[in-house]
């Protein structure tokens, strides 16, 4: 065994020293190359004077170099065609500076083979120069950029910080003029974007050589992403002229036209536009709010204002009789919602829409057969931007369940540790610490769990509202809500105002998500409004990602029979007459006055699945309304609708902000209720039950409508999530957008937005493009400033088309909002018979 091992040790050495002998004669000979082609150089500069080679003489001596190297034993391809040049550049024509003839550093290459693009190296520090007269630095490293690269700037695995400087991109991140001087020519100083786009496009096309290895084969793709504008790459378009109607078609588009026009009476419009009040030309990150509860005094206007039959009169002041803002009474409203009810019952009409909506839906599935693939390039080429990082806002979310199960668990964890012996509720004629509160329900902070703690919806919330208004009782117990998730009790909503807190903080550190959270006012008594704005300015609850709904509960008649109140006139007077004080003259509710600034739409919300008795023409007064039950929706939303409207132009005549209605309607109930919010509001929350209307539902796609639709929550409560209608409804063009309703039961994660958005996804296979489309779609649904609108999806985002789409901030391509304003514009067309006005900005 010895001997063996002896002898394949030896072997061994002998082999490894042959291989080291061989590396080392290999270098010597690659060296000597090297040195005999520098003293070549020197020669060759010294013998001219400084004067360059000529191209013949230059052919020669590169085939005579090549030929020793052959002679030599070296393969070509083993070493660098190092082609000499000068090290440093001169001004004056000459060649022959000390600084490039004596350099013994590294050798530079100037020549390229044939069909290969030049290398794009930037000095370090500096952007790069047009021409051949940049001095190079000998010894420097540089990175050279790939040609398929379209930013010749950072690294792609550099840090890409999450700050306001990624909003305020321009278009100065594309590509580098300089670069595309790749095909050999120089492109002139003040080219325009035009010629660089071309210019771009063509480069890859134009570096193939047959026969050439190293050639660049065409590559359409690459060349399409490296165009600078990718909304200007041409696409298939849809050109279906108009249908020539026929008789009865022409009637049922007149009653259509009718329906339009009487929305068009009814919606509250301000009179002058906010892009016209303020002219945003640099929509750079706004200036935070660093004193957004200051109150500074500004005096009682003359303005007089009294409650006749259920709705607010204003009058110039006290003496005068006539009235500044008239609004529609109640016999006009219930009149035109009777007709809206008989329009949309016809069986042509019904017929006809149908057919409408079914050829929407389908030219959406042709428009992506034909142009996916172009959406997906232009989405490639647009820097920075992606789903993760486009805005969105969660536009249907209740204030009392803005926090996910785990969140609220752990807060409640840490107050029993840390604040056990604070009294926090009184009951049953005792005032009793959080601890014992506690001990009276036989618990510990260890023994909570999520489990336990039992917010979540589940299988027995089905068809079952009741059940589900139960699941904000954390184990069960109404005390612990009043306790956590209440601002008007003993502790005045402290715990509530921090874990709030707690939620603005994760909204700003996620920076892209933003929330409107609905927050109740009852109409037991008119202090409520005081004790609300007093709790929102007293815990400081202010973000710049948060504006706040007011949210009604439908509960009259629980209230009626407590003896709480005697009328429904009484829940009116509360409600309103305390936003009019505070208009007319802000010093009298300062804290309110402050808190309204903040407040951009106004809800109704209860369970929509009760019978009703629908509403006639001629309806009781408010006064007169003191029955046992509850009225219906649409007399709800009538008199919510009325005083806003008064309230609303009231506060533009003092250059205040407005209220919007968007109340929730179709999540269950009749379709009384989505015809009502169709005449009145802005946008409403759901909406699935427009899937049983035809008509209503093109009436919708006609005036874009918002619909703030939570898949998930419906699939809690009343519809399955694989029959939810949303697919269908963003398919067909409908304004729609993705909420989460209730985070505390329904969602599991950190981020419910996001979440509901990857389900929906998941389910129907939205792409990328849908996604941020559904997105800005939330955006122009919200009630966030013009201000921030303009930030964050563009400057001329109120412009319809294309025009107003900014593909560096929203993601969307141009060639989806095109789409999607041609085939609307041919919709309304085609209802009006060819006659329609159509304005060139969206209404808000």
């Amino acid at each position: 065994m010895e001997p063996n091992i002896y002898q394949l040790a030896l072997a061994a050495l002998f082999g490894a020293s042959f291989v080291a002998v061989s590396g080392f004669f290999m270098h010597f000979k690659a060296l000597n190359l090297v040195l005999e082609r520098g003293r070549e150089k020197k020669d060759n500069t010294t013998t001219e004077g400084g004067g360059g080679d000529s191209p013949q003489h230059q052919s020669q001596s590169l085939s005579r170099r090549r030929s020793q190297v052959r002679r030599k034993g070296l393969s070509p391809a083993s070493l660098p065609d190092a082609t000499p040049f000068t090290g440093a550049a001169t001004t004056d024509g000459g060649g022959g500076g000390d600084a490039g003839g004596r350099s013994n550093g590294h050798v530079y290459v100037d020549e390229i083979p044939p069909g290969l693009p030049r290398l794009h190296t930037p000095s370090e520090g500096r952007s790069s120069v047009h021409g051949t007269n940049s001095i190079r630095k000998t010894g420097s490293f540089v990175r050279p950029i790939s040609p398929k690269s379209p930013v010749a700037s950072a690294s792609a695995f550099e840090s890409m910080g999450e700050s306001d400087d990624d909003d305020n991109l321009t278009d100065s991140a594309g590509l580098d003029a300089s670069y595309l001087q790749a095909n050999g020519e120089d492109l002139p100083a003040d080219a325009t974007e035009e010629q660089i786009s071309m210019a771009a496009s063509s480069m890859i096309r134009s570096h193939s050589v047959s026969g050439d290895l190293h050639g660049v084969q065409p590559d359409p793709i690459a060349a399409d992403i490296l165009r600078k504008e990718p909304e200007q790459e041409t696409f298939v378009r849809l050109n279906v002229p108009l249908e020539v109607p026929t008789s009865d078609e022409v009637e049922a588009y007149k009653c259509l036209q009718e329906c339009l026009e009487l929305r068009k009476r009814y919606v509250f419009q301000e009179t002058v536009a906010p892009w016209e009040k303020e002219v945003i030309s640099d929509p750079s990150t706004p200036k935070p709010n660093l004193e957004p509860f200051a109150h500074y005094p500004q005096g009682k206007s003359d303005h007089h204002f009294e409650m006749q039959d259920g709705v607010v009169h204003v009058f110039p002041n006290k003496d005068s009789k006539e009235e500044l803002f008239p609004v529609a009474d109640a016999t006009a409203f219930f009149t035109d919602l009777h007709h809206v009810l008989k329009v949309i019952a016809a069986g042509n009409m019904r017929t006809l829409c149908h057919r409408r909506l079914v050829l929407l839906e389908q030219k959406f599935n042709l428009h992506l057969m034909l142009n996916a693939d172009k959406e997906f390039l232009a989405q490639k080429s647009a820097p920075h931007r992606d789903f993760y990082n486009v805005r969105k806002v969660d536009t249907h979310v209740h204030h009392s369940a803005c926090m996910n199960q785990k969140h609220l668990l752990r807060f409640i964890k840490s107050k029993l540790r840390k604040e056990p012996d604070e009294v926090v509720i009184f009951r049953d004629g005792t005032y009793l610490t959080l601890k014992e509160v506690f001990e009276s329900l036989d618990l510990t902070g260890y023994d909570l769990n999520v489990d336990l703690l039992d917010v979540h919806a589940d299988k027995s919330t089905f068809h079952r509202f009741d059940k589900f208004n139960l699941k904000y009782n954390p184990c069960g117990q109404s005390r612990l809500r009043e306790i956590f998730l209440k601002q008007d009790n003993l502790i005045q909503g402290r715990f509530l105002g921090e874990i709030t807190k707690q939620v603005f903080s994760d909204l700003e550190a996620s920076k892209y998500q933003m929330a409107e959270y609905r927050i109740s006012i009852y109409g037991r008594k008119m202090s409520e409004w005081d004790q609300l704005a007093s709790w929102i300015v007293n815990n400081d609850l202010y973000s710049e990602n948060v504006v706040w709904l007011i949210q009604l509960p439908r509960l009259y008649n629980i209230y009626k029979d407590m003896g709480i109140v005697t009328s429904f006139q009484n829940i009116l007077d509360n409600i309103f007459i305390p936003l009019f004080e505070a208009t007319v003259d802000p010093d009298s509710h300062p804290q309110l006055h402050v808190f309204l600034k903040q407040v951009v739409g106004f809800d109704l919300v209860d369970d929509e699945s009760k019978p009703e008795r629908r509403p006639t023409k001629h309806m009781p007064t408010p006064a007169q309304w003191t029955n046992a039950f509850n009225p219906a929706f649409s007399y709800y939303v009538y008199y919510c609708y009325a005083n806003l409207y008064v309230l609303n132009k009231l506060r533009e005549s003092k250059g205040m902000t407005t209220i919007t209605l968007r109340p929730h309607s179709g999540e269950a109930g009749d379709i009384d209720h989505l015809a009502a919010t169709f005449l009145t509001c802005h946008s409403i929350a759901h909406g699935i039950n427009l899937r049983k209307s035809p008509v209503l539902q093109y009436l919708y796609y006609l005036a874009q409508i918002g619909l703030a639709m939570s898949p998930l929550s419906n699939n809690s409560l009343f519809l399955d999530y694989h029959r939810n209608p949303f697919p269908v409804f963003f398919l067909r063009g409908l304004n729609v957008s993705l909420s989460t309703d209730d985070p505390l039961q329904i969602h599991l994660t950190k981020e419910p937005l996001v979440e509901e958005y990857s389900i929906a996804a998941s389910v129907w296979k939205l792409s990328s493009c849908d996604l941020c489309e559904i997105a800005r779609n939330s955006v122009y649904q919200s009630g966030f400033s013009h201000a921030l609108k303009s930030h964050w999806i563009g400057k001329d985002y109120y412009k319809r088309g294309p025009d107003g789409n900014d593909i560096h901030k929203t993601n969307v391509p141009h060639i989806r909002v095109e789409f999607r304003d041609t085939i609307w514009k041919e919709e309304m067309q085609q209802v009006y018979l060819g006659k329609a006005v159509i304005s060139d900005e969206v209404v808000p």
